[in-house]
């Protein structure tokens, strides 16, 4: 009973640290009230200041999608309890995003800006929809799964795991991946676009694009009518015309 106990306690710190970091992610992508800045006048030379952001992007996606994969999932298991593996991934996840936060640099430099009151206001608007549709979709395809809580609740009760039946809530047919549409749209809705934030967004789009392709060839492997949902249903753009097949 003690080990279900730390497996549920450690899994809720781990819950409560990612909870800790989107917070801050909102702060440190709109650029407020948070103490590490993403964007301001270099410290340094640029070059030195894009070569450590494309690093710290590069360290995270490494360890967001190298530890997604089924094979990393078996290794860690030999080390990590089962119902623990899912939190564990939160976990580090949230730590590789704490250091981007930490030593993220600014770069200098303004790309472009939306002038008027009425416009930048509509601009962060779009920024707030894309950080609610982020977490909304979350809850879409049961919330606490994803993060490990599930896992180390059912633990707890002595009660087996079983996976999520493949489900498509209402976004999930208008495309398949309506968690990654929040997060572009949250990270290029911006008034004031930097260059440090167009490193940020175009880095992360970038890696968004790769892990699509590597989630999933995952998803048809575990989910066999993956395939026909994904000749369906269109990836990140709806379709503007017609219904879906």
């Amino acid at each position: 009973m003690l080990g279900r106990t730390l497996t549920l306690l450690y899994a809720l710190v781990a819950y409560a640290l990612f909870l800790a970091t989107f917070v801050y992610a909102v702060g440190f992508v709109g650029g407020f009230l948070t103490p590490t800045r993403r964007d301001g006048l270099a410290d340094g030379p640029t070059a030195a200041a894009v070569a450590i952001d494309l690093g710290l992007l590069a360290l995270f996606a490494i360890q967001h999608s190298g530890m997604a994969r089924p094979r990393f999932k078996r290794w860690l298991t030999r080390y990590v309890p089962q119902p623990a593996e899912r939190a564990t991934y939160v976990l580090l996840s949230s730590l590789a995003l704490a250091a981007l936060f930490a030593f993220w640099q600014p770069a200098g430099g303004v790309v472009w800006e939306v002038r008027g009151e009425a416009a930048r206001a509509a601009v962060y608007a779009l920024a707030a929809a894309g950080w609610l549709t982020v977490l909304a979709t979350t809850f879409l395809i049961h919330h606490f799964d994803p993060f490990g809580l599930r896992q180390a609740w059912l633990y707890f009760r002595g009660t087996e795991y079983t996976p999520l039946a493949f489900a498509t809530p209402w976004p999930y047919r208008l495309v398949r991946h309506p968690l990654y549409v929040g997060w572009l749209v949250a990270f290029w809705a911006a008034p004031t676009m930097t260059a440090a934030h167009l490193l940020f967004a175009a880095g992360t789009t970038a890696y968004i694009l790769a892990a699509i392709r590597w989630e999933e060839r995952d998803l048809m492997a575990g989910h066999p009518e993956y395939a026909a949902y994904r000749r369906r249903v269109p990836m990140l753009v709806p379709r503007l015309a017609g219904r879906p097949r």
